[in-house]
């Protein structure tokens, strides 16, 4: 399976951050404990790019702001047809396995958390999707932007195969 990666560029786009999940985390040394936090950020321009980054700090909001800068170093483009996704896919990461699913006009997003977000900064607005094995929204996160990146619109399928769209779509 290889996919080829539609790398952006952060030049001229309004980018929504979503922040995902943040933890407490802990140091422990001779000296005692040492506390520090980590922010999972999604960002996107709810048309069909998205990006994912991890911050880490001793404060809240410095962690947060490192996970957009990361998250902005990461865009990538996704195929989007009429608000939801072009086919069916299944993807892994780790012990996290999603599965996403268009869905017609009106459905909603039929996501959970990390997946939710994720979606829902790309822009797609109808979509059914399930989370299996780990809930683990690091390794949630990563496996449904790389079942995003996975999906091909029908322009890319016929350029692959060598055929005109109009002869695809009109005989």
């Amino acid at each position: 399976m290889s996919t080829n990666i539609r790398k952006v560029k952060t030049s001229d786009l309004e980018l929504k951050d979503r922040l995902v999940s943040i933890q407490r985390v802990t140091k422990v040394t001779k000296g005692g404990r040492n506390f520090g936090f980590t922010a999972i950020v999604v960002v996107g321009n709810e048309d069909g790019i998205v990006g994912y980054g991890l911050g880490k700090a001793k404060e809240v909001t410095t962690a947060i702001a490192k996970g957009v800068e990361a998250a902005k170093k990461n865009l990538v483009k996704v195929p989007i047809y009429k608000g939801t996704i072009p086919h069916e896919q299944i993807c892994r990461f780790g012990g996290a396995e999603v599965f996403i699913k268009p869905a017609s006009h009106g459905t909603g997003v039929k996501a959970g958390g990390a997946m939710r977000a994720v979606l829902e900064s790309v822009g797609i607005t109808d979509v059914l999707a399930k989370s299996k094995g780990s809930s683990n929204p690091h390794n949630l996160v990563k496996a449904t932007v790389n079942a995003l990146l996975q999906l091909r619109d029908a322009k890319s399928v016929a350029e692959q195969r060598g055929v005109s769209l109009d002869k695809v779509f009109n005989g």
